[in-house]
């Protein structure tokens, strides 16, 4: 199931000047678009298999990356570990 607002969210961020006020004020950023509390959540928590459920693999990944989020770390979270 695809998360049309995750999804926008992490396309938006592609921009250098949301990326820099999303890493500034992530809630402020947030509050624009129309993400659940169970998204919400999984964002805080950078919860990626849940939200590799929600988006495509590239955004995913690129959201991850553009947060500083080492490739090895990412790969766990994502089996689960």
């Amino acid at each position: 199931m695809r998360d049309y607002w995750l999804s926008k969210l992490f396309f938006d961020l592609q921009s250098p000047a949301l990326a820099a006020e999303f890493k500034a004020s992530r809630d402020s950023v947030l509050a624009r678009y129309s993400l659940s509390p169970e998204v919400r959540d999984a964002i805080g928590e950078n919860n990626v298999p849940f939200l590799a459920q929600r988006t495509n693999a590239y955004l995913l990944r690129y959201y991850f990356f553009a947060t500083g989020m080492k490739d090895a770390e990412f790969i766990r979270r994502l089996r689960g570990g």
